[in-house]
């Protein structure tokens, strides 16, 4: 936190909000608001305009583009020097000595790594500027040494158009010795099946015989992870989870047999937490990272060499362990049902999809929640648009189950559900294959950062996925 103070005393943020007297996290903590990308918007335009020393001393020419969600409205992270080197780049490091110990034949630095990442463009309004997803600017400016272990090339990796970024991909990939991918597994997931149906291969173990793991990240894995095993039928394939996102590298896995990802915090970020009941106050209270409380859900606060002050990026976490700190991704602070008092979170849903799918013997490729209204004499419940890649023989019992385990790993939600006295419930739609990443596709919303939306408060994802399939 000093380290941080000291380099922000002389920007036009730092000057308004005092930073030369603060001494102690007391002082910080009353002398910073806590903000969102709303509140500070107008101040990374001026950076992207060209302004120096506003949120962190010089220029900033690098921006994170992010929608977070399937949301409209882009927002744009500075990603400064300091931040690239003592975050993005030292957070890699850190991630490829924990992938070294954890798995005895890791060759990262013996075959190729696959990285699925977004594109870099130049904005007509800031032509002095490059954006793009972070996955996109980490690939661009990487160090010399990581280069001759990469693929697909540079240039096919940094393509915007997903349709040919995929179709070239696996042309060239189906030749190379991957050890190694990372990316979000929606669009890995895309990647394979093209790659399988251009190769006649059975399964991706055909095309990279020594491929040992993937490292993923973005969204709750739990869904997908069989999905996985039919691509990769490998009993020695490891599954990393990295938590790396627009705003910051954050945490990577470090124990395949415990809970949790390991927080990194020697990597220019300053971390506090805010409970989750303290959202809802006027004026918001957090605690400092020693204070956290283990198996409580928090919204993340970060401030970084970025320039990023006490900032929120939206997402939700439990800590597993405080010794060494260890989290997991809970979901969004703007992303879960609380339309009727059943605080469900996407943990839940995932845990209680993974139940009921393991009964059922079934897959599920992607899934979408929301509210069922109050009608007339009609109860209110949820509303599940589910894309399956193998799907139960009888829907109906399938709903009633998962309604069930719902109700196990979430006492809110079963309270709500008793005896069907406020809840109905829940429904299911099956949706064909593809549907969620073609939607994707329809919004503009390809590859990189970009992930279907699990929980809404609003009917907005299920009605545009409705009109969607109409078409």
């Amino acid at each position: 936190m000093k380290k941080l103070i000291a380099r922000g005393t002389a920007t036009s943020y730092g000057k308004s909000y005092g930073f030369e007297e603060i001494r102690s996290y007391k002082e910080y903590s009353k002398q910073l608001p806590i903000v969102t990308y709303e509140n500070i918007s107008h101040h990374i335009k001026s950076m992207m305009e060209g302004k120096s020393d506003v949120l962190w001393p010089g220029k900033v020419t690098w921006f994170a583009k992010s929608s977070g969600t399937t949301s409209e409205k882009s927002k744009y992270l500075p990603i400064t020097d300091e931040f690239h080197i003592n975050n993005l780049v030292t957070s890699s490091w850190d991630t490829s000595t924990i992938m070294y110990d954890l798995i005895p034949n890791c060759k990262s630095f013996g075959g190729k790594n696959l990285t699925m990442c977004g594109s870099l463009n130049s904005m007509e309004e800031f032509p002095n500027i490059t954006v793009g997803d972070v996955s996109a600017i980490m690939l661009q400016r990487m160090p010399s040494i990581g280069k001759p272990f990469m693929c697909p090339q540079k240039d096919i990796a940094l393509l915007p158009n997903w349709e040919d970024k995929i179709a070239l991909m696996s042309k060239e990939l189906a030749h190379e010795d991957v050890v190694m991918f990372g990316g979000v597994p929606t669009w890995t997931i895309v990647l394979f099946e093209r790659m399988l149906k251009d190769s006649g291969a059975k399964n991706m173990l055909e095309l990279w015989p020594n491929v040992a793991c993937f490292l993923h990240g973005g969204v709750g894995f739990e869904p997908y992870k069989k999905i996985f095993q039919k691509y990769l039928p490998k009993e020695d394939f490891y599954y990393i989870e990295a938590y790396n996102a627009s705003e910051g590298y954050f945490a990577i896995q470090d124990n395949v047999t415990g809970e949790g990802m390991l927080l990194l915090t020697n990597n220019d970020i300053f971390y506090e937490f805010v409970p989750l009941e303290n959202l809802e106050k006027t004026d918001i209270e957090a605690v400092e990272l020693k204070d956290v409380i283990i198996g409580k859900n928090y919204a993340m606060v970060i401030s970084t060499s970025a320039g990023l002050w006490r900032y929120m990026p939206g997402d939700t976490v439990k800590f597993t362990s405080k010794n060494p700190y260890r989290i997991k991704v809970t979901g969004r602070t703007k992303h879960f049902i609380n339309v009727f008092g059943e605080e469900v979170i996407i943990s839940n849903t995932d845990q209680a999809l993974k139940m009921a799918c393991e009964d059922f013997g079934c897959i599920v490729s992607e899934y979408t929640v929301g509210p069922r209204w109050l009608s007339g004499s009609q109860k209110g419940g949820h509303e599940w648009m589910i894309e399956f890649e193998r799907s139960p023989i009888n829907l109906n019992l399938f709903s009633l189950k998962l309604d069930h385990y719902l109700q196990s790993v979430n006492s809110d939600y079963e309270a709500k559900r008793f005896n069907n006295l406020a809840l109905d419930c829940l429904k299911i739609q099956s949706l064909p294959k593809g549907t969620f990443v073609k939607w994707l596709q329809s919004k503009g919303k390809s590859g990189g950062q970009h992930k279907v939306p699990r929980l809404s408060n609003s009917r907005q994802y299920l009605e545009e996925i409705k009109e969607f399939v109409g078409q």
